[in-house]
């Protein structure tokens, strides 16, 4: 019985019919498909940025404070008496300012908080506000951002004036070892905060530039994960400086 042998290859079948090319994109790059960018993936790369910077951070005041415990306890040498005397020294820190300060911190804290919760719920809604006829109604919105800034400055300028009354009470950097030490944790935390400060006016801008609000979202959430951290780490320093003395 005949058979039939077809001699066309089967790759040369439906010639002109390419089959589609795979979707460009949709990577963990930042961008999905379409060249529409993967916000998604940019949060996830900041935070693991600010884990990475978090732990700079914490590195540091870990040296500082070994240093501070160490020094405590550490005699010094007299050369006029060849004898070794102790000369950490007392500071009569203002602890009602440093406290008052710390509250100004905490509410910060809390407003920062709800301006991520925030930023985090228009990012959220912002797909379904796109939808032609579709309302998810008009949400009062507060300035959280702002107020977080003004408790900021208010923050700094209180450490300045804590810096102030230690000056007025006598007792400046060089004085003793232990009036070193409070002005380098206090003046090293106010340094960091101050870089918080810069990401908080950027974030607070971010919605006059009109940043889309998936952008305006990372730049709020870490901001506001530094900003607590900054708050946590505060606290840290007022307890060494009083458990410490």
């Amino acid at each position: 019985m005949a058979t039939y042998t077809p001699t066309t290859p089967i790759d040369h079948i439906g010639r002109g019919h390419k089959p589609p090319a795979p979707p460009a994109g949709g990577g963990d790059d930042g961008r999905g498909g379409g060249d529409v960018p993967n916000y998604g993936a940019r949060l996830r790369r900041a935070r693991l940025g600010l884990a990475c910077g978090i732990a700079t951070v914490c590195m540091v005041f870990i040296s500082l404070t070994s240093a501070y415990i160490v020094r405590q306890g550490l005699p010094t040498f007299d050369g006029a008496t060849n004898t070794y005397v102790r000369d950490w020294g007392r500071v009569d820190l203002p602890w009602l300012l440093l406290a008052i300060n710390t509250a100004v911190l905490l509410v910060s804290s809390v407003t920062m908080e709800f301006a991520r919760r925030k930023a985090a719920l228009q990012a959220a809604l912002a797909p379904v506000k796109s939808i032609p006829g579709v309302s998810v109604g008009d949400e009062k919105s507060f300035p959280w951002l702002g107020i977080t800034v003004l408790l900021g400055i208010s923050f700094l300028a209180g450490q300045w004036l804590a810096w102030g009354e230690l000056h007025a009470r006598g007792f400046f950097v060089d004085t003793n070892p232990n009036s070193s030490f409070v002005f380098l944790l206090t003046i090293a935390h106010a340094v960091h905060l101050a870089g918080g400060m810069i990401a908080l006016i950027w974030a607070a801008s971010a919605s006059l530039l009109h940043k889309p609000v998936e952008a305006q979202r990372i730049v709020v959430d870490i901001t506001a994960w530094y900003w607590h951290f900054m708050m946590v780490l505060w606290i840290y320093v007022f307890a060494l400086l009083g458990l410490a003395r």
